[in-house]
This record gives structure tokens, sequence and C-alpha cells, in this order.
């Protein structure tokens, strides 16, 4: 190969993919986006986006990758396998080459894929940490997250929320006695985010309360047997 590549001057490595493979590969397809046509329609499974845009706000995060590209990252933990199933076909429902993978961590699997549309699907993407920055929806993910309220409340609590059974006691006929209750709770720094989770709430007449750590908002709990009923029904346990 060394001397060829002398003779004719193409590289040794040129040279070297030769004799695995003569044809050229094909050139990479540009895969369309439908927020970058000339309409800027909304994707087009809605359902799976509103949930994925909750993950997002809660886990979730872009960076840039290779050229023009950019990785989704959700992260999810090991102990809810149900969770990383859902959160890789909400990837490949909106990604627009209906791809998506899994990378190891520690204790964690990240739910990732790779598009150079995804700040065309998520504008809440910028620089530094969602919490110490403006978030708010475009007009056209309000639309969707109005259309598709559950799925939104369901990738938030799955990301940063949790159902547990809560306890207390009182005095029954003289006799104190412990019951248990349902309770969820999603946690999260950025006001806006809480906001956009209490926000759909109220829509769907679910009522909740603000619990503060150290004097700071920080948790929006949701207790009442009415509430956590309808909670039950339309988002349930991490699984």
């Amino acid at each position: 190969m060394n001397s060829v590549s002398r003779e004719t001057g193409i590289s040794r490595s040129a040279i070297s993919s030769w004799q695995t493979r003569i044809t050229p590969l094909p050139r990479m397809q540009v895969t369309p986006c439908s927020r970058c046509g000339p309409s800027a329609e909304p994707p087009a499974d809605q359902a799976s986006y509103s949930y994925l845009l909750g993950l997002y706000l809660g886990d979730g995060c872009i960076s840039p990758g290779m050229k023009t590209g950019y990785f989704l990252r959700i992260a999810c933990a090991d102990a809810w396998p149900g969770l990383i199933e859902a959160a890789a076909a909400a990837v490949e429902a909106v990604n627009p080459s209906g791809k998506a993978y899994r990378v190891q961590a520690v204790g964690c699997i990240s739910v990732v894929g790779y598009s150079r549309h995804w700040p065309c699907f998520f504008p809440q993407h910028g620089p530094g940490k969602k919490h110490e920055r403006r978030i708010t929806l475009e007009p056209w993910q309000q639309e969707i997250v109005d259309t598709y309220p559950w799925e939104f409340i369901r990738g938030l609590i799955h990301s940063d929320g949790c159902r547990i059974t809560n306890w207390a006691t009182r005095m029954v006929g003289g006799e104190r006695k412990r019951y248990e209750y349902p309770r969820y709770f999603f946690t999260n720094v950025s006001d806006d985010i809480r906001r956009l989770y209490t926000d759909t709430l109220d829509k769907l007449g679910v009522q909740w309360t603000q619990c503060t750590r150290n004097g700071n908002a920080f948790n929006i709990s949701v207790a009442r047997k009415a509430s956590t009923t309808i909670m039950d029904t339309h988002v349930g346990p991490k699984y």
C-alpha cells in the first residue's frame, strides 16, 4: 500500500477502505423536520411530544453533537425499566429520524436521540441550567399541552416527581390509630417549571399545595383524596 500510495498520490486509508468496500457509501439523507417547513407544523405525534416535553423539562438536556446536530438526553434511573421504555418510545416518536438509543451509566440509563432539529422542538434549550433562565412555552407548545395535559403531567412526574404512601395518626375512640394515603410530589427548583405544572393541574381540577425548603419554594404536593384518585387514574406510580 505504501508503494501504491506513492505512485498514485492516494492516501493509505483510502486504499485500505477500498479493500473492504469499493463502492462509495450513499450520502446521508437529511431528515425533514415539521418545524423547519414553510408552515412550521407541530410534531405529528402530539401526545408523545407532550410526554417528552415533561421529561425534558424535568430530567432532560440538549447538547451539541457532531457537526450541526444535537443530542437529546433523558436521564432515567435503572429502578424504573418501564419509564426507560416509555422515554425511548417518546424519543423515537418525536425524533425526525425515528431513532433512540440507551447509554448505561452508574445507576441510570440515558435515553438519547440525535438530530439537528432538537432546538426546533424544544426552544427552551439554551446555555446554563434550566432553573437559572426563563422557561416559557411557545404558543404551539401550549396548545399541545392543553390538548394532551395528562401526558405532560405524566412526563413531569416520571422525571422529577413520585407517588408515595404517606401516613398519619389520629385518635379514634380514645385510641391512636395509623392510617395511610397516597400522595404525589413534584420537586423542581425552577419557578417557571413548577408553574407550568401547577397551571396544568389547575386546568384539570387537581388541588395542590406548595411546600418550602429553608423558606424557598421547592415542592408541589397533591394529597387530597379526590385529586390523588384522578392522578392515579391518569398517572400512577413509576414502574
